[in-house]
């Protein structure tokens, strides 16, 4: 899973990207100090490893991981090419999803590329060169389609009168201010859509960045986040409310220190936490589980995903001779102690190829290539 985050300058952006990621991205108090996109690997916080990890004793243990991409900072006019923009808008299409970092604190050492803070505009002012770049991209696949129409196939017409329509939708809802994810697509339209790669039908969360103080002692008196939390309700987006500045403190300490830290704050998780957990639900995805003495493993699939397709995540050869899935929820494996405990109180499932996985699931493939 690849995010992209974004932003206007001088919001937090980098400095939540270090945080998460430690992969030290340059941060300071100036537009475009993030020329080229940096990137770092982060593995996704799962408890249930821990505890499969204690059980099994393996030889390693292997978490999934979530991809972050610092994108430079985004002003007016980007889409004209402003600011580098054109070359930020391009990093942007690699992405699956993007974290839209929004600045809900007041600060006047910081600057504002704006002069003030209003989330709103901010958002408003990104959602408009996404718009603008889709709105470009659009219409030259309306112009390479037009003529592409002109075809006497009769099946290739069909095909490309249906791309057309779907194409003129979308322009109409461009010029309307309208995102792309925020229309509504038959999974046939879907199919179409994905493959014009355009930047407004990706899904977002917003993180609104506010002062250590208000996460601290209650974000109920902050009107920027009350701004914000509006406008992610009208898009329809995941939102989460983090201090890029706690992220920061946070990476200094292992995991002991940082429970501990966590506890002192009386906050119940990370920003890291709130934004895994988030983008999960976006875009769907729930993990599986293998467990042994040789590894204690998760997996991220989407929901849905049936049994032989799962297998084919961890190698392509087990997919193919798939034969079936042994599993036991994580849960029941848990309670029981062991694995062994869990198969005697009949626990432990077997399950065909049109078995749906589901997250916690711990699961053995048998198969035979």
């Amino acid at each position: 899973m690849k995010l992209g985050i974004v932003g206007l300058p001088n919001v937090g952006k980098s400095t939540l990207f270090n945080a998460i990621t430690k992969a030290g991205a340059e941060s300071a108090n100036y537009p475009f100090c993030t020329i080229d996109p940096n990137v770092g690997v982060v593995a996704v916080p799962d408890e249930r490893l821990e505890k499969l990890a204690e059980m099994y004793q393996p030889d390693k243990v292997t978490p999934t991981a979530i991809e972050f991409v610092d994108i430079a900072g985004l002003v007016k006019g980007a889409s004209r090419g402003e600011g580098l923009g054109n070359k930020f808008l391009s990093h942007i299409r690699e992405v699956d999803a993007i974290v839209h970092v929004v600045r809900c604190f007041e600060d006047t050492n910081i600057v504002h590329v704006d002069g003030s803070v209003g989330p709103k505009r901010d958002v408003e002012t990104i959602d408009l060169e996404l718009i603008l770049a889709d709105l470009e991209t659009i219409e030259r696949r309306i112009e390479k389609t037009t003529t592409l129409l002109k075809t006497h196939d009769a099946r290739l017409k069909a095909q490309y009168q249906a791309e057309m329509d779907v194409y003129i939708r979308i322009k109409e809802g461009l010029e309307s201010s309208i995102s792309v994810r925020a229309l509504d697509f038959t999974p046939e339209e879907r199919l179409i859509v994905e493959q014009a790669f355009l930047l407004t039908a990706k899904p977002v969360i917003f993180a609104a960045n506010v002062s250590e103080d208000d996460l601290v002692n209650g974000i109920d008196q902050n009107p920027l986040v009350k701004e914000l939390q509006a406008v992610a309700a009208a898009q329809n987006a995941e939102m989460v409310v983090i201090s890029a500045r706690i992220e920061e403190e946070i990476a200094q300490l292992d995991e002991a220190e940082k429970a501990e830290y966590l506890k002192e704050l009386g906050i119940a998780e990370s920003g890291l936490d709130k934004l895994v957990k988030s983008s999960y639900k976006l875009l769907g995805l729930i993990s599986f589980l293998t467990a042994g003495k040789q590894e204690v493993r998760a997996w991220t699939i989407t929901k849905g995903t049936k049994a032989p397709q799962a297998a084919g995540k961890i190698h392509s050869d087990i997919e193919r001779g798939f034969i079936r899935a042994e599993i036991v929820s994580y849960d029941d494996l848990i309670a029981c102690g062991s694995y062994n405990a869990a198969k005697e109180r009949g626990l432990v499932r077997l399950e065909g190829k049109d078995y749906i996985m589901q997250d916690g699931d711990v699961t053995l493939f048998r198969f035979n290539v």
